[in-house]
């Protein structure tokens, strides 16, 4: 049988690609011949350690995406602390040992087998028994590794509790943040969470009684700063009638309302403020108003309890005034860049709110 025919039959019959009886007749040629044997056997050791290749590139591309997955997240770092990693060696060093040591015992059999020509299906079997032991081994650490929590450390002061909150959203991408300034009053520490229930510290930076006002600023490392502000701050007023919505947090998750312009000035014809007609209750104290092109038109103050779906907003003029004013003395309000235009102008509510609220957060002050 010539060679190309014959790694052809050993092909098919590693394959099990032959009938019974053409696979009886070559295993009695296997027995007679010990040459059709041992190339069988170099063959099948050949097909496996392609296979491994395989297996570990994949695996390899495996574990940069969950490094990738687990970086997009927040839940790792690009360059882990020394810490980490000893924490992890020692976590994993006895599942990482067996794997080694099976590995290690693995490539000698396999150099082993080739360079004495007298492997048999015996000590193939063996061999692939180990391989697959250390796929398993592998396997189980990658499942660990992906499944282990990242463990949340809460941010708020221990047995303190809250004193008041509200809402508060972004005025600038590097984590500056505005809410009504009683949401923060008289606070040692301020806690600040997003939509997806992670939580940063912030600090007070600068607070105005007389228009509740504060400006706040996101000091967490967890905190991954926003590029371009999806909405902007409208400088000029808004027409009675016109439809306005709401996003805060007077529950534990972000809640959407929806109104309209009924004033442009606010209690007792105050002229800081205007009146919207929209639902809202004592945790949406700082939250945004928005225009239908997703504009900031205003920031909720305080609601008439005497009468339903009476809201007063600070209008939004006043950011620009107090901006203005504190960033004179003030280097690290100098850093402040308002946003003027809206990206979100056009697209339907849902695709705005699902742009907008990653930027609107719970204020909890202690």
């Amino acid at each position: 049988m010539e060679q190309l025919q014959l790694l052809e039959a050993v092909e098919r019959y590693l394959q099990n690609e032959m009938g019974p009886e053409e696979k009886g007749h070559f295993e009695q040629l296997r027995k007679t011949n010990p040459e059709v044997d041992q190339l069988v056997v170099e063959h099948t050791i050949f097909l496996g350690q392609l296979n491994k290749f395989g297996e570990a590139k994949n695996f390899k591309a495996s574990l940069h995406d969950i490094h990738n997955t687990l970086v997009s997240s927040g839940s790792i770092k690009e360059q882990p602390s020394q810490a980490i990693v000893k924490q992890m060696w020692k976590r994993y060093k006895r599942v990482m040992g067996v794997a080694a040591s099976i590995a290690g015992i693995t490539t000698m059999l396999i150099a082993g087998m080739i360079n004495s020509r007298k492997a048999d299906t015996v000590e193939l079997q063996q061999l692939n028994q180990k391989f697959e032991r250390t796929k398993r081994t592998v396997d189980q650490l990658k499942k660990q590794v992906e499944g282990t929590p990242t463990e949340k450390v809460p941010k708020a002061p221990a047995n303190t509790d809250i004193k008041s909150g509200g809402t508060g959203f972004l005025i600038d991408g590097k984590g500056f943040l505005i809410t009504n300034a009683h949401v923060v009053a008289g606070s040692t520490s301020v806690i600040v969470q997003n939509n997806k229930g992670q939580e940063f510290r912030a600090t007070t930076i600068h607070q105005n009684p007389s228009t509740d006002i504060a400006i706040l600023k996101i000091e967490d490392n967890d905190f991954k700063p926003h590029d371009v502000l999806p909405y902007g701050i409208r400088k000029n007023g808004v027409d009675l009638g016109e439809t306005l919505f709401t996003l805060g947090f007077p529950r534990e998750e972000i809640v959407y309302n929806e109104g309209y312009m009924s004033a442009k000035t606010g209690f007792h014809g105050d002229t800081l403020t205007c009146q919207i007609g929209v639902t809202a209750n004592p945790g949406n104290s700082g939250g945004p108003v928005f225009n239908k092109n997703g504009e900031v038109i205003g920031i909720i103050t305080t609601r008439q309890i005497a009468a339903q779906g009476v809201v007063f907003a600070i209008t939004s003029q006043n950011i620009f005034r107090l901006v203005d004013d504190i960033a004179k003395t003030d280097t690290t309000v100098q850093k402040i860049k308002l946003p003027s235009i809206s990206s979100i102008k056009g697209l339907d509510r849902v695709q705005q709110i699902k742009k907008i609220e990653d930027c609107v957060f719970m204020v909890r002050s202690y």
